[in-house]
C-alpha cells in the first residue's frame, strides 16, 4: 500500500522492500511524503550505508562523512537506533558511538560540539543495522507519522492511524460510495475515511516535521506545498461516514477525535447496538470494521455471540455492500458464517491479523 502511495505522488524508482519502501525525489518529494503519506511511519532520507561488524568501525565509518553539510554546533541531535541479526548486539552502545563520532569530529575541526536533545532534536537520525550492514539516514518526519494529532486519549487496544488508512485503501473504497463501521471504538476508521474522501492528507496541521531543522530546509517550498493541498480539501464528503458502537463512551471519544482532526462536522457518530445497524442509504458502499480479538483469557468466549451477529447483519441488511473485517482471531472469524473472498495477512502490533473480504452474494 505504501508502495502504491509513492507511485501515485510521483516518487521514482519505487521499491518495496522488507519493512520499508525505498524510491528516489528530490527535496519537494521528501516534503510531498512527509506531508501526504497516510500508511508510512517514517521517512528516512540515507546519507550512509556500510558494512560494520564492531562498534569502533561503527565510529570510523560516522567519521568519514562531513558532518557540517549535515548541522552545526548550533544545533541538537539524537540517534535512534535499531538492531538486528548483527555482531553489533547493543543498540544504544552503537547510537552512542555514532554520536560520539560526530560531535568528536566538531570537537577537532572547531573546538565546538552539537548538544543531544532526545526529545525533539533539530537533527534526528536513524541507523539501522542488520546482517552486520550500517544505514544511518537523516530523519525527516520527526515523531512518528502516524500520530497525527487528533487522538490524545487512548482508548482500550486502539487502532493505529496509518493501519486503520491502510485498512481503508486496501478495500478499494475512493470516497465517492457509504462507509460505515459499526463497531468504531474511537473512530481511527471513519476519520481516515474522511480524510481520504475530501483529500485532506495527514500532515497538514502537523506542528512540526524533522526535516524543519534541516539545513537546506526550503521553507518557501514546503510553505507553497503545503498551500496547494490546503486548497485541495473538499468542503463537503461525496457520500455519507458513520462510524456506531454500542458503548456512550466510545462515541464520546470518536466525536471529541472528530473535532479534533477539523471534520467534527461533517463525519457522523451515533450510539448504536449493532443488533440494530441499518445502512445510511440505498446505494451500497463499504463495510468495514475492526471487532475485538478476545486476546484475553476467557474473552474468546464472550466474543462468538458478537462475530455470530456481525455474520446475520451482513446476511440480512448488506445485500450489495463490499463487506471487510479485521481481525486476530481465526476461531472467532468463523462464528460469522459466510465466506471468506479473499484475506490479506497484517499485524496490529504484535498481533497477526487477517483483513477479510467476506463474499456476500
Amino acid at each position: 500500500m505504501l508502495a502504491q502511495e509513492l507511485r501515485d505522488l510521483g516518487a521514482a524508482g519505487v521499491e518495496a522492500g522488507r519493512g520499508g519502501v525505498h524510491f528516489h525525489g528530490d527535496l519537494a518529494m521528501l516534503y510531498r511524503a512527509n506531508l501526504w503519506l497516510r500508511t508510512a511511519i517514517r521517512v528516512l532520507r540515507p546519507i550512509l550505508d556500510v558494512p560494520v561488524t564492531s562498534p569502533d568501525e561503527l565510529y570510523d565509518a560516522v567519521r568519514t562523512l562531513d558532518w557540517s553539510q549535515y548541522l552545526t554546533p548550533e544545533h541538537t541531535l539524537a540517534v535512534d537506533c535499531n538492531v538486528r541479526d548483527s555482531q553489533i548486539t547493543h543498540s544504544k552502545y552503537a547510537a552512542l558511538r555514532t554520536k560520539d563520532a560526530i560531535c568528536d569530529q566538531f570537537i577537532e575541526r572547531i573546538g565546538r560540539r552539537p548538544s543531544v536533545d532526545v526529545e525533539e532534536p533539530m537533527v534526528g537520525l536513524n541507523l539501522h543495522i542488520y546482517r552486520d550492514r550500517a544505514v544511518l539516514s537523516l530523519e525527516s518526519s520527526g515523531e512518528s507519522l502516524h500520530k497525527r494529532g487528533y487522538r490524545p486519549i487512548l482508548t482500550r487496544a486502539p487502532l493505529n492511524e496509518a493501519l486503520a488508512a491502510a485498512l481503508i485503501l486496501l478495500t478499494g473504497w475512493k470516497g465517492d460510495r457509504p462507509l460505515v463501521d459499526p463497531l468504531c471504538g474511537s473512530g481511527t476508521i471513519p476519520i481516515e475515511a474522511t480524510w481520504i474522501a475530501l483529500r485532506r492528507p495527514p500532515g497538514l496541521t502537523r506542528k512540526r516535521f524533522g526535516f524543519q531543522g534541516w539545513m537546506d530546509f526550503d521553507v518557501a517550498l514546503w510553505t507553497a506545498l503545503r498551500d496547494e493541498a490546503r486548497k485541495g480539501v473538499l468542503k463537503q464528503l461525496p457520500a455519507p461516514i458513520i462510524g456506531s458502537d454500542a458503548r456512550t463512551d466510545a462515541i464520546a471519544f470518536a466525536s471529541g477525535n472528530a473535532r479534533a482532526a477539523g471534520v467534527g462536522h461533517v463525519v457522523k457518530f451515533e450510539r448504536r447496538d449493532l443488533r440494530d445497524f441499518r445502512p445510511p442509504s440505498e446505494m451500497p458502499g463499504t463495510f468495514l470494521c475492526n471487532p475485538p480479538y478476545g486476546e484475553r483469557l476467557g474473552e474468546e468466549k464472550e466474543l462468538r455471540s458478537l462475530y455470530r451477529l456481525l455474520g446475520e447483519v451482513l446476511r440480512e441488511r448488506c445485500a450489495g455492500w463490499a463487506a471487510f473485517v479485521f481481525t486476530g482471531n481465526a476461531n472467532l472469524a468463523r462464528e460469522i458464517g459466510l465466506p471468506i473472498a479473499e484475506q490479506t495477512p497484517l499485524f496490529n502490533g504484535k498481533i497477526p491479523c487477517r483483513l477479510l473480504r467476506l463474499d456476500l452474494s
